[in-house]
């Protein structure tokens, strides 16, 4: 089982296509709680290049609250991240697949929250 949903764009920058993500976010429910800046972090701390590479912490808050009301603990899996990353060719965009990363809890009823998840997170992507 893949642990992303993914998607190549091909002739793009990357401040286009994160700007597009955002927007493809918030028009599916998602707001952006956190971002790192991978490519800045670690020139910072460690003095070493790399390509252009940020995560976004994304939350739906209404989902957020139904799967913290099944399992309060959840919330050590919680934002989503969607991460861009510059890569040969192009900015390639990538989210968590909640059903994989939920498969640590044995939950029925949180399993289907992260379904729904999923599907938006897809939408998203897609929408991109």
């Amino acid at each position: 089982m893949s642990y992303t949903i993914n998607r190549m764009f091909k002739d793009s920058t990357f401040d286009d296509i994160d700007a597009r993500t955002r927007q493809a976010l918030a028009d599916h429910g998602f707001g952006v709680l956190t971002e790192i800046d991978v490519k800045m972090t670690m020139k910072k701390k460690l003095d070493v290049e790399m390509s252009a590479y940020r995560i976004l912490g994304a939350c739906n808050p209404k989902m957020a609250h139904q799967a913290i009301g099944i399992e309060p603990r959840v919330g050590a899996m919680l934002p989503c991240n969607v991460i861009l990353r510059e890569v040969e060719g192009g900015v390639e965009v990538s989210a968590v697949d909640p059903v994989a990363s939920m498969q640590a809890i044995d939950s029925a009823e949180l399993t289907a929250v992260a379904g729904e998840v999923r599907d938006l997170l897809d939408k998203a992507i897609k929408a991109i």
